[in-house]
């Protein structure tokens, strides 16, 4: 492990005015966005997606890094030239998503464990080879009757640990994500109570671990209510309740906090971003690492279709643009209607 390398390279992905781009659906993910947009998810189709977002013209003054699932990171641009090389090129960090995947938790129904363990060690080195240098690793706590667990929360916490130490002995930066779902009808309180206890035992496994906390980024979710509570909460009430879990819980020590979108619309993720970085002086960088959030204008603006490559290029760049300023909080709503 060189932990000057690897805390440099935790610096640089939240460097000032830039996010992470998450572009590591795996191929049934993007197949059924795909389907939404009537696009056949052929690899070659998959390919082109891919290169039209990073081939983006001037996205890496606000994207500092892109998460790549493994068949992304094996693939070329047209001109023959492997997505790592090119990115790397421009200052854009590659990274890899490295987990296999949330399955069923035995004897805990309605809970998951994120899987991916076995053989980690050896595909680490190979991606290192192929010019990662930051990982993702997933762990996802739902809430509902009953749950999450304690067990549950501290098998994901533990599985995080060993997934973020194996990452730095590569001399890879270990991107920790432990993510509670806003799928159920819990309210913002709940939401809150049970982030303060994921991330103080994510960190406590973190410790134990021994990980080099100086060389990771931690990408969580916001404190938001759950999709089917009904509970209607202000922006400001998100960034507040966010806020004072992160405080709490995530040791300064920690080089910044990528957040993600967690199926919030674009311009949410946007203006609580902003709202969080408004708010003054804080312990670490906070930024971002969306997904759909960066992405979902330029898909649909895309569609397949060959004429609309630098319209959907223009759609990225705009939202890749906001969420740089918002990273500082300087995003304005205004900005939402004015051109890229």
């Amino acid at each position: 492990m060189n932990q000057q390398e690897l805390s440099a390279i935790a610096h640089a992905m939240v460097a000032k005015n830039k996010g992470i781009l998450a572009a590591d659906e795996s191929t049934s993910t993007i197949g059924k966005r795909f389907t939404g947009i009537k696009i056949e998810s052929t690899e070659e189709n998959r390919r082109t997606y891919r290169e039209l977002l990073f081939t983006t013209p001037q996205a890496a003054d606000y994207i500092s890094g892109v998460i790549l699932y493994d068949e992304t990171i094996h693939q070329k641009t047209k001109d023959g030239v492997p997505f790592p090389a090119y990115l790397t090129k421009l200052g854009v960090l590659p990274g890899i998503k490295v987990d296999t995947g949330a399955k069923p938790l035995a004897g805990f129904p309605n809970e998951t464990i994120t899987e991916g363990l076995d053989g980690l060690r050896e595909r680490l080195a190979a991606y290192h080879a192929l010019g990662a240098r930051f990982a993702k690793w997933r762990a996802v706590i739902d809430i509902g009757a009953g749950i999450p667990s304690a067990y549950a929360i501290a098998a994901n916490a533990a599985a995080l640990a060993r997934y973020a130490s194996l990452c730095q002995e590569a001399n890879i930066v270990p991107i920790v994500e432990p993510e509670v779902l806003m799928d159920g009808a819990h309210t913002i309180a709940r939401c809150e109570e049970v982030t303060a206890t994921t991330l103080e035992t994510v960190f406590a496994h973190l410790f134990a671990a021994k990980v080099f906390l100086e060389g990771i980024v931690l990408k969580p979710n916001m404190v938001v209510p759950g999709k089917k509570s009904g509970e209607k909460v202000s922006p400001e009430q998100v960034a507040e309740a966010t806020l004072r879990v992160l405080k709490r819980h995530v040791p300064s020590a920690v080089p910044g906090i990528a957040f993600l979108s967690g199926g919030q619309s674009s311009v949410e993720a946007t203006h609580h971003l902003n709202l969080i970085n408004a708010s003054g002086p804080l312990p670490w960088p906070v930024t971002f690492s969306y997904g759909r959030a960066l992405q979902d204008n330029a898909l649909a603006t895309w569609a397949g279709k060959p004429a609309s490559y630098g319209l959907a290029q223009q759609a990225l760049f705009k939202r890749a643009k906001l969420n740089g300023l918002a990273s500082v909080g300087a995003y304005r709503s205004s900005m939402e209607d004015a051109a890229a």
